[in-house]
């Protein structure tokens, strides 16, 4: 050990009395203090300008996305070659390397030793960075100081994983700069395996894990896993090694074939046990953040546990599906897993199986291309495109066979949750800009299979909106063809239509009646009035020409629909768009989804809402969860047509101008349960073409009404609840003249200081 730091503080010595070393030093530190205040500056703006900050301040400073470890890491590799292309390549050369290996001194020694000095020449490097996290840490209110020292851990790693590449390639040559040049080719290389072979099953896991990429990414953001940490040190051993090696085939001039046996030995061991470390069973987990944003939430690991025994997710691709069968070709099969991963963790023995299949679908691109292909001609080129062999995609038939729930789901990407028990129920991605599938419904999925949640029943036979159509109008499930995330069945509702000629089954919990066009009977009041007795949920949304029909369901419960239509006069929209605004009261009394509609102002968008008025003399707690403003908005009495005429004004028949109710939610003890029921004043709130349309300068989230709504009426069951708290590192205590204060040391002072002692080291070397 003792020779090894000897060979470790005579590298440095010569290291720091070179120009090289210093200037390197200054460079980073300029680039990591640019960075850093950039970022200082625009947060420290908002604050100055009085926005909210919502997000943690330390992930936005050094490890988010754009923070500043993030963009180190991106740039490092520009500085590594320039530090170890002369670490052999300067023995080779300049002969020094003779009086080595006539030391007694071993080769592994020459190497560790080398390799120490870069180890510490890191922690140097790092030293500038901790400055940053120092000085961050003294003025963000509850700074997360673990996350950032895995941060930084992440950063450290990876520098001296790619000091082991430059201390290889420095000893295969004499000439630096061709040390240099193979240096940033492996780096090119580890960057670009992981995209190599991936149509290969056998070789796919090994060359993934090969993969340098997004391994220090994990730790920037807090997650410590022990296959990332293996990496680094498995990686940095086989260079290490391989360097050794080097050493030993030029002193004892061993054959050719012998030196390539040992290096490729070493290589295979060190990919054998990396692929090890890649099984779920043996990896270990550290969450560093506060939040433990990298984790599972609790409820969502509960819900896993419930899941005992073994389970399968089969991911079904259309080979001739438009665009999002990608997400399951061969190339992209690891990077689809990852998705999943969050759930692996806590149940390792998930199995993921993929079934390609091929069959008729809208695809205008392979329609044009191959005009005269049949089907199994174009799923034969797609998968020559991917590298995918014929015989594993199978007609649609023969795959439906064997899994017959398949036949309802649309013929694009789909996934297949089995429990080992049998229970199954599907996972789909959505038509938005996420489109994956997020914790809270892969948690709904699972809590689907596990246990019996709340089923809920659509009425119909007079003329109510429809749940299996993916018109505008229709609703609350979802179309095939373009799969709402906020859809009920895909929160881990079941659904269903129900008529009222008989009882309401008892698996019933929740009962929607939505536009009734025509008046029930009253042997379906009766049905309905059972139901309710029996403490049975409702969700209940009227429209402004459906009073007549639906005030006999309302009144019951001391609600009631009032003739006209509410309006809102604007120059933009029509005047009967109306803003729901929720109040204070959702957030204590009805659920956590309203929390952002009150903190930050969104609203839910009505068109064509009815006016309503209540009271609480049928026994019922009354909670106002929607108003309208009370200025501007009154009931329109006159006006039908609300395109072309103006609507005004008049009190003198009726027409009142205030705040008005928009949705009510009423709830009474029935027995040991408490009875829930919802009612709306308008039907469209709740429809596909609301939950998704955008309007210029509204802020609409409809779908936080329907969440919202639906996580009451199933007593706190799905939605599954994934929320976090706030992050409490959401201030930065610093006056107007902190910024800058920040950037004249970042930008100047520390690298200046550097540069300095820089100089006065190299005079001083000069004088001697």
């Amino acid at each position: 050990m003792r020779k090894i730091l000897k060979i470790a503080g005579n590298e440095l010595r010569a290291l720091f009395c070179s120009p090289v070393a210093w200037f390197i030093l200054v460079i980073f530190a300029v680039q990591s203090g640019m960075t850093f205040t950039d970022l200082f500056r625009s947060v420290l703006r908002q604050q100055f300008m009085g926005e909210p900050i919502e997000y943690s301040i330390t992930t936005a400073l050094l490890t988010g996305m754009s923070g500043t470890f993030t963009v180190i890491q991106q740039y490092l590799y520009l500085y590594v070659p320039l530090l170890t292309m002369g670490l052999m390549s300067r023995e080779f050369g300049s002969g020094s390397i003779k009086l080595l290996y006539s030391s007694p001194i071993t080769n592994t020694q020459i190497i560790l030793g080398k390799f120490l000095a870069m180890m510490v020449y890191g922690l140097c490097m790092l030293g500038g960075v901790f400055v940053v996290v120092l000085y961050s840490a003294c003025i963000v209110q509850n700074f997360d100081m673990p996350v950032v020292l895995a941060g930084m851990l992440g950063i450290y790693l990876l520098f001296c994983t790619y000091a082991s590449i430059g201390l290889f390639m420095s000893s295969l040559t004499s000439y630096q700069v061709v040390a240099a040049i193979g240096t940033i080719a492996i780096f090119a290389m580890l960057g670009y395996v992981g995209n190599s072979w991936q149509h290969v099953e056998f070789v796919r896991d090994l060359t993934y894990w090969l993969a340098i990429n997004g391994r220090a990414s994990q730790f920037a953001n807090g997650m410590i896993c022990s296959e990332d940490v293996v990496y680094f040190i498995l990686v940095s051993a086989l260079f290490i090694s391989l360097s050794v090696l080097r050493l030993n085939a030029v002193r004892q001039k061993s054959t050719l074939a012998m030196n390539l046996g040992r290096y490729v030995g070493v290589c295979v061991l060190a990919i054998i046990l990396g692929y090890f470390t890649t099984l779920p069973v043996l990896k270990l987990y550290y969450d560093a953040t506060r939040m433990k944003v990298n984790t599972l939430t609790q409820n969502s690991q509960d819900i896993v546990k419930m899941a005992e025994g073994g389970m399968t997710i089969t991911t079904f691709s259309n080979l001739i599906a438009p665009s999002r069968n990608t997400f399951a070709s061969p190339e992209a099969i690891n990077r689809d897993k990852e998705r999943l991963s969050k759930f692996i963790r806590f149940k390792p023995e998930i199995k993921l199986k993929y079934v390609y299949y091929y069959d008729t679908t809208t695809n205008v691109v392979l329609d044009r291309h191959f005009p005269n292909h049949t089907l199994r001609e174009k799923m034969a080129e797609v998968a020559e495109v991917w590298k995918l062999d014929t015989a594993k995609v199978r007609p649609y038939e023969e795959v439906v066979a064997q899994y017959p729930e398949l036949a309802g789901e649309a013929k694009n990407f789909v996934r297949l949750i089995e429990r080992e028990s049998g229970e199954k129920t599907f996972l789909r991605i959505y038509d938005d800009m996420i489109v994956h599938p997020d914790e809270k419904e892969i948690a709904a999925a699972i809590k689907r299979i596990v246990m019996k949640l709340p089923k809920v029943g659509f009425v119909t036979g007079h003329g109510e909106r429809d749940i299996n159509k993916g018109g505008d109008r229709d609703y609350l499930r979802f179309s095939y063809d373009k799969p709402a995330r906020y859809a009920l069945i895909n929160q881990g509702f079941d659904v269903c239509e129900v008529r009222l000629e008989q009882d309401i089954p008892e698996e019933i919990n929740i009962l929607v009646i939505a536009d009734v066009k025509t008046a029930y009977s009253p042997e379906e009041y009766a049905v309905l009035s059972r139901y309710i007795d029996r403490g049975g949920n409702l969700l209940i949304a009227g429209e402004p020409r459906r009073v007549e029909e639906m005030n006999p369901i309302v009144e019951p419960l001391g609600v009631r629909f009032l003739p006209g239509v509410l309006v809102r006069p604007t120059e933009d929209y029509p005047a009967d768009l109306i803003l729901g605004k929720a109040t204070p009261a959702t957030v204590t009394d009805i659920a956590y989804a309203f929390t952002s509609m009150v903190r930050f102002g969104t609203v839910a968008t009505m068109p064509s809402c009815c006016p309503m008025e209540y009271s609480e003399d049928k026994g019922f707690r009354v909670i106002p969860m929607l108003m309208s403003d009370s200025t501007g908005v009154w009931n329109e009495l006159e006006t039908t047509d609300f395109l072309d005429d103006t609507v005004r004004l008049n009190t003198a028949i009726g027409e009142i101008e205030k705040s008005w109710p928009l949705a009510l939610a009423l709830q009474r003890q029935v027995g040991d349960k408490v009875q829930k029921i919802v009612v709306l004043g308008d039907a469209d709130c709740l429809s596909n073409g609301e939950g998704s349309r955008n309007r210029r300068e509204i802020a609409a989230t409809n779908y936080l009404l329907m969440s919202g709504s639906f996580y009451w009426l199933s007593d706190g069951e799905v939605p599954v609840d994934t929320r976090r708290e706030a992050a409490p590192d959401r201030k930065i205590e610093l006056g107007k003249a902190g910024m800058r204060v920040t950037t004249w040391l970042f930008w100047w002072v520390l690298p200046g200081l550097l540069l300095i002692t820089g100089i006065i080291v190299w005079i001083r070397r000069r004088g001697r």
